[in-house]
């Protein structure tokens, strides 16, 4: 009989709403496709853009938040993994699978480290620089915390994997990096050409802190681009979008929200450049890959290129201010031989950092070795044992609490 892998999922994936959907699904099918029976669960609302799983061959279960229900599940279910989406997961769920199966191995999927998108975050606010002392906030307590009960955390970017080891003193043995996975098929890169495209694309769901943020920053950026090409057009797609993002929407300046994309690719691929003016956050941007994926060169900032490109040339142009941002725009947009430059960039990238067969095999090497050892790996944690040992005593009594709370309620 097949190993079972139980994935607890913040919310239930939706592949082609954003990044973290995307990734998701691709950890599943990794799974999968390792000869692993992948259960999905999840105690958040189903959507209607959510992917039906029964259609990759993997199985969907609603629980619930503090309640008992879920030891009775986890222990009939008996998985042999435990992966978590996101740390809160792990805070809710992860004590209850190490009571009803003990020799589970515990993966927790970071996302992107929610500590550092909370502390530029609130640089950014505050119109300042992020310290050392912004990175020590309580989401990092709670966050690396976390990391240090798993067996394992997949960290999707290289800058996140040394921040966490630099400022965290997190070990390595715990921390496997695992960007998106793409399957790099002759036919991933779209192949139409400058002439083909015109105007500008933005993309990103409007839920996200800091593609709200972006949209704001283009409120600025578009005069500049718009003064120099004037018949210039920007189209805004995203999953979600509020009705003060939709209020933005002027076609007599060009600046077009157009909302829901159905085709986050194809929408990218008829624009001639990207634009991702990203002011803060964490992880690696779905969009941009989208962008690379699309053929179509992109104008980001340090934070949107961070942990993306290694020591490999960005594929488009890196600028960090309104005005450097619009310069390289209105380049780009209207240079052929800079364009043609930029898209050429965009393969050797791909193979290098994001082929996913080589990805996945990497990633589950690495999961099934720390599996085969995994009482020795947890006996050389000791400060894991010692934060599994206290916070799962304060999480038991604490869920516990809250469940007798609604049960009299009821």
């Amino acid at each position: 009989m097949s190993d079972t892998v139980l994935v607890v999922g913040y919310v239930w994936p939706e592949p082609n709403s954003s990044a973290a959907g995307a990734h998701m699904l691709s950890l599943l099918r990794m799974f999968r496709d390792s000869g692993k029976r992948v259960v999905f669960a999840s105690p958040a609302q189903r959507s209607e853009y959510m992917l039906d799983l029964s259609t990759e061959d993997i199985e969907s279960i609603d629980i619930a938040l503090n309640d008992s229900s879920f030891d009775k599940f986890v222990a009939k279910l008996k998985p042999d993994y435990a992966l978590y989406d996101r740390f809160i997961m792990e805070e809710q769920f992860s004590w209850r699978v190490s009571q009803a199966c003990p020799t589970a191995m515990h993966i927790l999927d970071t996302e992107d480290l929610q500590c550092l998108r909370a502390a530029r975050q609130t640089a950014h606010k505050q119109q300042r620089p992020c310290t050392t002392k912004d990175l020590m906030n309580e989401t990092a307590l709670r966050e690396c915390a976390s990391i240090l009960r798993s067996d394992l955390s997949l960290i999707i970017s290289d800058y996140e994997m040394t921040l966490l080891q630099d400022n965290y003193n997190i070990d390595p043995a715990l921390l496997h990096h695992l960007p998106f996975m793409l399957d790099l098929s002759p036919q991933t890169v779209a192949n139409k050409g400058f002439l083909e495209r015109q105007g500008f694309v933005a993309i990103g769901n409007f839920r996200h802190a800091p593609n709200w943020d972006s949209v704001l920053y283009l409120q600025r950026i578009w005069p500049l681009i718009r003064k120099q090409l004037p018949n210039a057009r920007l189209n805004i797609y995203g999953a979600y979008p509020p009705k003060k993002a939709m209020a933005l929407h002027n076609p007599d300046t060009g600046f077009l929200v157009k909302g829901w994309a159905r085709d986050a690719l194809e929408v990218m691929e008829d624009a001639r450049v990207c634009l991702a003016p990203l002011r803060f956050g964490a992880g690696i941007k779905g969009k941009l890959m989208d962008a690379m994926r699309a053929g179509t060169p992109s104008v980001t900032t340090p934070i949107g290129a961070e942990g993306m490109k290694g020591d490999k040339p960005w594929p488009g142009i890196i600028a960090d201010s309104a005005a450097a941002i619009a310069s390289a725009a209105v380049s780009l947009h209207d240079t052929p031989d800079l364009w043609e430059q930029s898209r050429q960039r965009i393969r050797p990238l791909l193979q290098e950092r994001y082929d996913g067969k080589k990805l996945a095999k990497e990633a589950m090497q690495k999961i099934e070795s720390i599996n085969e050892n995994l009482q020795q790996h947890r006996l050389d944690n000791f400060i894991g044992n010692m934060l599994r040992h206290h916070s799962m005593k304060s999480t038991y009594y604490m869920s516990k609490w809250i469940e007798e709370k609604n049960r009299s309620n009821s």
